[in-house]
């Protein structure tokens, strides 16, 4: 693996790491399983793309594609706390309903910012490669994230949050206003998401359609392969964990591409991803299997 090859991995790791950030807050912190993330991450990029060839600030598009995102995440929230429709049933019409938002918001199927101005240019002309200087930025904007992330679930609202994944019914028994959580907890998943795209179009150079494919199951591996390979304790620590695990994720899926004796090729990515989920998933148990045994000598 070559070092442009090494950085541009970590670099998408980092941005990935957002999205393991929202689908964690969503699948672990809520137990919602929110399939919208499939959507909102290139309606993030869309947004962010589209205002900053409209000639606006990249911050404040970046800002936007993080209000479209929560937007998104709100629209799923809606349809399962207001409507009741199933949680996997509502945001599976809202990513597909956002596939052709994203075509609105674009007017067309992907648009192009490579001469643009984007949060990164001011950092160019510091006298580092552009290849390191991404992924420092990215690095900064996840540490950022994280450290809010962690004194946000640990605050009196944070926490209500968390009882309202763990037990709804005990929590509504305590006063807390489930719903208002579970809007607010949807919202700020996605909205990392689009984060995360806006990020992805302006280091990438592009916003496309079609880049939300199975971001839900890369948000997934980088969550399990982080809880598996740094199983800390604590809030902090998992979130920690997700942005790890999304990191040493790219890492792998790159080495295994770049592996010349192995034969695989770009066209290969999903084959890759499944085999490494499925063995992050795998590893768990074999763990707890190897150590049955012991424990039942021991005792």
């Amino acid at each position: 693996m070559t070092e442009i090859a090494f950085f541009g991995a970590v670099e998408i790791g980092l941005v990935y790491a957002l999205v393991a950030l929202g689908v964690f807050l969503s699948f672990r912190v809520l137990d919602f399983p929110d399939l919208t993330v499939d959507g909102s991450f290139p309606l993030g990029a869309a947004v962010a793309a589209t205002l900053i060839v409209a000639g606006a600030n990249p911050w404040l598009a970046s800002l936007a594609a993080v209000a479209a995102g929560a937007a998104a995440g709100l629209v799923t929230a809606v349809l399962n706390v207001r409507f009741r429709i199933l949680h996997l049933l509502a945001s599976i019409l809202t990513m597909i309903a956002l596939f052709s938002v994203n075509l609105r918001v674009m007017g067309k199927p992907n648009v192009a910012i490579l001469m643009q101005d984007t949060v990164l240019t001011p950092f160019y002309g510091l006298g580092l490669p552009e290849h390191i200087v991404r992924p420092l930025f990215v690095a900064v904007v996840v540490l950022a994230v994280v450290a809010l992330l962690a004194r946000f679930l640990a605050s009196e609202f944070g926490l209500a949050m968390r009882a309202t994944g763990v037990n709804a019914r005990m929590a509504r028994a305590q006063g807390v206003e489930t719903d208002t959580h579970l809007y607010f907890g949807i919202a700020l998943s996605n909205g990392l998401v689009g984060l995360a795209g806006a990020l992805f179009a302006q280091t990438n150079g592009f916003a496309d359609v079609t880049t939300g494919i199975g971001t839900i199951v890369v948000g997934l591996a980088a969550v399990i392969v982080g809880e598996t390979v740094l199983p800390l304790r604590g809030m902090a620590g998992a979130l920690v964990a997700c942005v790890v695990g999304s990191i040493l994720y790219r890492l792998a899926v790159q080495f295994a591409l770049s592996a010349d004796a192995i034969g695989l090729q770009a066209s290969d990515l999903n084959l890759v991803t499944a085999v490494l989920v499925a063995v992050a998933l795998i590893l768990p148990r074999m763990k707890m299997r190897a150590a049955s045994p012991v424990a039942k000598v021991a005792k």
